[in-house]
């Protein structure tokens, strides 16, 4: 396909994922006019007409072909009119764009997912693909920290018990501050990782989330001996192209939108401190 003609996807189905008064997120299940082959952390490009594009990550399993999903934040012109779609609308997008988390090296390694709010929606591709019974005995065990501000700030919760009862898998859920009823963790996923306990020799970590939990994460997962380059996020610092024409994502000698969005710390660690 030409990258830069957008082709026709209808809106299947609309779940309303958060119910607080400060996060509006909601998934849209699409069924684009050709199916799309994509890997765990690539993006598409959004087109509203008469509005405006943005990019999003994609949020379902790339072993399903003929729909796709997207989670998405109402922030903006674009979201703002993407959450005014309904099923049965049509939108515009294109891609896939990008590079993907490296399957191949964590091949035997077990994995630390650290994913806070909207931050889990580009990693759930991975999850699931890794879960998958082809792909699972690939890897070892699996820690998943899923972080919110409240409890009413969760996204996928109908995934939790599916991925907790996945083999040799820890999963915990963690909120910022103590709510009535709540009997899971309190705390920024930073201070808890110290507590629980993983193969730290033997262990990849994928971080995604707001860049001020991701560089925290990221600097106590260093002070605990973890080498930058087994230590991965996604990043989507003003993507707009999606092809590295426009330069907004520009970050030294490299594009987000075709370099990553999927970085080690230690890619970071050699580009200006801008991300």
């Amino acid at each position: 396909m030409n990258p830069y003609i957008p082709f026709k996807a209808k809106i299947l189905c609309v779940v309303q994922e958060t119910t607080s008064a400060v996060q509006d997120v909601k998934t849209y299940t699409l069924a684009p006019e050709s199916p799309i082959d994509f890997l765990p952390g690539q993006f598409v490009e959004v087109t509203i007409p008469g509005v405006g594009e943005a990019p999003f990550g994609f949020a379902s399993s790339p072993h399903i072909k003929d729909t796709i999903q997207l989670c998405i934040k109402r922030t903006g012109s674009v979201t703002d009119a993407f959450h005014r779609l309904n099923e049965g609308d049509n939108i515009w997008i294109r891609g896939p764009f990008g590079n993907s988390f490296p399957m191949e090296k964590m091949t035997g390694f077990n994995l630390f997912y650290v994913a806070g709010g909207l931050g889990l929606a580009p990693l759930r591709p991975l999850i699931d693909l890794i879960y998958q019974p082809e792909n699972r005995p690939n890897y070892r065990k699996i820690n998943m920290l899923i972080a919110a501000r409240s409890t009413k700030d969760f996204v996928f919760r109908y995934d939790y018990d599916k991925w907790a009862s996945g083999p040799d898998t820890d999963l915990k859920l963690t909120i910022d501050n103590p709510e009535p009823g709540w009997d899971g963790l309190v705390g920024f996923p930073h201070n808890l990782i110290k507590d629980i306990t993983f193969d730290i020799e033997n262990t990849y970590a994928v971080l995604c989330g707001p860049p001020v939990m991701i560089k925290a994460l990221s600097e106590t997962f260093v002070e605990m001996g973890m080498p930058k380059d087994r230590i991965l996020t996604t990043l989507e610092m003003r993507m707009t192209c999606g092809v590295g024409k426009c330069g907004k994502c520009n970050i030294g000698h490299k594009y987000v939108c075709i370099d990553g969005p999927v970085f080690s710390m230690a890619e970071l660690d050699k580009m200006p401190k801008e991300y």
